[in-house]
């Protein structure tokens, strides 16, 4: 299958017993989740961050060829199509394009986004087909930082698609007080945000939901890995049951893990984290039922 501004990529060697050996890059068919490469980091550095989340999506399937198994325990994996990276342009506005043209194309396709990336930005270009499609969708994302500034860059997404893009509600888990301005604060609480008003077993706003983890969300012990390290975040533990509850509830329509700087990652420690997130993603949503592969 072609998606637009996409190349191929080539996985790393993986044996038969793991999971990494089921994932699909020829034909989507039979297949319920389109994974994408977000190789792109001219967001952060446009916001004075450090350089290094382009190179994520391959360390990110460096991690995954080497972690889970193939058949898991009391379920089986849902067939996953890795469509590629996005060719990222000199310019932001473009490279978001090319990210919603081949996100839309997954869509399409019938399959349900999955985002790696790459600069936080790129959720806003990510999520913008989804919520074409799902009018007044919420949103649930785990970050440090609120992502409301007006200038482009990686710090832009949430504001873009409350103001853009109609969504309706966003949800902020593991905020950093002493890395949001007042000014950002306000804004977010004044268009009906919330921060840290619900846990992954909650009943979730909206009909439909998107789901962001920004890596930073996690404590650097277990994440140094990221654009901008985190000394007192969340535990790996708590994201991923998150990232479980976002693979199983029928409201999600795109999940993404974002900010993964391998030039920053000690032992490749956040990448593994990375790689265990979305087969907690998986897992969740080989529990919700439906076709396709799982």
């Amino acid at each position: 299958m072609l998606i637009p501004h996409t190349r191929s990529v080539m996985w790393p060697e993986s044996p038969a017993t793991r999971f990494a050996s089921l994932i699909e890059t020829d034909d989507p068919s039979t297949c319920r989740v389109g994974l994408l490469g977000l190789p792109d980091d001219l967001g952060v550095r446009l916001n004075g961050g450090n350089a290094g989340a382009s190179e994520g999506p391959a360390a990110f399937r460096r991690a995954l060829a080497g972690y889970g198994v193939a058949d898991p325990e009391g379920f089986s994996w849902p067939r996953v199509f890795d469509a590629g990276d996005i060719q990222p342009s000199d310019d932001l506005t473009e490279t978001h394009d090319r990210v919603s043209s081949a996100a839309a194309a997954l869509l399409d396709a019938g399959l349900l986004p999955v985002g790696i990336g790459g600069g936080h930005d790129l959720t806003y270009a990510f999520v913008r087909p989804v919520a074409e499609r799902h009018t007044g969708i919420c949103g649930i994302y785990l970050d440090a930082h609120l992502d409301v500034r007006e200038a482009p860059g990686s710090g832009m997404p949430f504001r873009a698609l409350v103001e853009r893009c109609g969504v309706k509600r966003l949800d902020v888990i593991g905020l950093d007080p002493f890395v949001n301005s007042h000014e950002h604060v306000r804004w977010f609480t004044a268009h009906g945000g919330r921060i840290d008003a619900i846990e992954p077993e909650d009943e979730w706003t909206g009909e439909d939901v998107f789901v962001s983890i920004d890596l930073d969300a996690i404590d650097s012990a277990s994440a140094p890995g990221v654009s901008a390290r985190n000394p007192c975040g969340m535990t790996a533990g708590r994201a991923r049951r998150w990232a479980h509850a976002a693979g199983r509830s029928e409201r999600v329509r795109s999940f993404d893990l974002m900010e993964l700087c391998p030039p920053r990652d000690d032992d490749h420690r956040t990448a593994r984290v990375a790689a265990m997130l979305l087969l907690a993603f998986l897992e969740g949503l080989a529990h919700r039922g439906g076709t396709r592969g799982g």
